[in-house]
């Protein structure tokens, strides 16, 4: 297969692209992705010179370079491009409606057009909302996102379904829960805990640390996006989960005791607006008709992932350094004056 990847140079992006060129000899890769701060080819750095790999950098949005790149002739587009941190689109959800929304319609509109045979959407679990105790989102789950980034997601989401609908555009959902493993961006939960906890910091956690999470190797996520590539029904969504759910502090916890550092670290914040308390899905579907299960449990995965960020301290050093949160610091000082007020965006979490 000849593959466009959109988001390839972020962390799960780039593990798809890597397990692709791994299991696949015959298949090719071209990489599109803007390189927002968030988006560094340091990570394909193990993969640039293979022949089967190719890079394109570009916005999603930029209807004439995603038509350019799709008259190249492909038969796939795998869709991981998007604006994901839950903080930042708590203080401005402008950049996430830009591209998860407008970026989204625009490359549908340009798979369609070319006639691409297969379009994938990785999605997330955060579009069905908190999970009540006890149940568990199928795929007829009703949609209630509380955040201005899920809720952009299920906008991308609804849109890709009515392409199916009205045009009959062979279009396949994926959506799976929280993600971990190697080049992960610095920003969130995990990494964020590693980085914190190696340089003896305080880490930071949500109001109780209770909020629960299913937690993923991602991996095991890219097999399931594969699957549903080229087993999956047109039209169909399918749910990625792991079956480890834990609440946050527990997982704070065991990085601590994996890394030998003490729990005095640990500090308190005031919890999140919104805050969804659990994700659970319901993956029998994915099971059942692609074949597909998880083969890492958090144990290993966590072992592996603080061995991964340990060796790889150099490149934590070089992502971080593209500053994030001066970037995002300079947007909002344009904006209105509560938002000018902001000082470290992706501090918390």
């Amino acid at each position: 297969m000849k593959l466009l990847v959109t988001g390839g140079a972020g962390f799960i992006g780039s593990n798809f692209i890597r397990y692709i060129l791994a299991h696949y000899p015959d298949d090719s890769v071209l990489n599109l992705d803007k390189l927002t701060y968030s988006g560094n080819l340091q990570t394909l750095r193990d993969v640039e010179k293979d022949e089967r790999y190719s890079f394109v950098r570009g916005d999603i949005g930029d209807r004439r370079k995603v038509e350019g790149i799709l008259s190249g002739g492909f038969d796939a587009v795998v869709h991981f491009a998007a604006e994901t941190h839950v903080d930042r689109s708590i203080l401005g959800g402008a950049a996430f409606v830009k591209t998860n929304v407008m970026g989204t319609q625009c490359l549908l509109d340009a798979a369609r057009q070319a006639k691409v045979a297969r379009f994938v959407l990785v999605s997330t679990d955060e579009v069905y909302g908190s999970a009540p105790s006890g149940e568990k989102f199928t795929e007829q789950s009703h949609l209630a996102p509380n955040s201005p980034y899920a809720a952009s997601k299920a906008g991308a989401d609804l849109l890709a379904r009515a392409q199916f609908r009205t045009y009959g555009f062979p279009v396949v959902i994926t959506r799976c829960t929280n993600n971990y493993g190697p080049y992960q961006y610095p920003e969130k939960f995990i990494p964020l805990m590693l980085s914190r906890a190696a340089n003896d910091q305080s880490i930071p956690v949500y109001g109780d640390g209770m909020q629960v999470r299913d937690w993923i190797w991602v991996m095991d996520h890219c097999a399931g996006v594969d699957a549903a590539l080229r087993r999956g029904r047109d039209g169909e969504v399918y749910n990625f989960g792991a079956g480890n759910e834990w609440p946050n502090l527990e997982i704070a916890r065991r990085l601590l005791r994996l890394l030998g550092k003490p729990e005095s670290l640990l500090t308190f914040v005031q919890d999140r607006p919104g805050h969804d308390r659990r994700y659970a899905l319901d993956s029998e579907k994915a099971r059942r008709e692609l074949s597909w299960s998880p083969q890492t449990d958090l144990e290993e995965g966590l072992k592996q992932t603080v061995e991964w960020y340990t060796a790889h301290a150099d490149w934590v050093k070089h992502v971080s350094a593209r500053g994030y949160r001066s970037y995002y610091r300079k947007q909002y000082e344009q904006r209105d004056s509560t938002l000018a007020k902001v000082t470290d965006p992706g501090g918390k979490h």
